[in-house]
């Protein structure tokens, strides 16, 4: 999945523009990676395309610790979007996410951030 699919689905899963998906895109990959730790971000970020990986390595700082409410918040902060437009983002953006990169890899992220975000993912299927 390129960065432009990736936008398409947030887009279609959180019902905003392109624009909006791919700003809160990064803004929630960014406050993803201070989630993380940089051995996470570096694995996550070979799976992802450029721009993608970008907004990563961007993000990448000390490891701070917070929950989705936080995430939620900073995304929000960050996009001036409303909360609950930055709460179904970050659902989109996660979901998305598992899409597009290898279970495994998705997986040891999760088990990370910790169970509140796993909360987030809209069910498969």
């Amino acid at each position: 999945m390129d960065d432009k699919e990736f936008f398409h689905a947030v887009a279609d899963r959180a019902g905003l523009s392109r624009q909006e998906a791919a700003d809160l895109t990064r803004a929630t990959l960014e406050t993803l990676a201070l989630r993380l730790s940089d051995g996470e971000v570096r694995d996550l970020a070979l799976e992802l395309p450029g721009p993608l990986r970008d907004s990563l390595q961007w993000g990448r700082g000390e490891m701070k610790i917070f929950g989705p409410r936080e995430s939620i918040r900073r995304v929000r902060v960050r996009t001036g979007l409303t909360d609950s437009e930055a709460a179904r983002g970050v659902r989109a953006v996660l979901s998305t996410l598992q899409e597009a990169i290898s279970q495994k890899e998705f997986a040891h992220a999760m088990s990370q951030l910790g169970k509140e975000y796993a909360q987030l993912l809209e069910p498969i299927g």
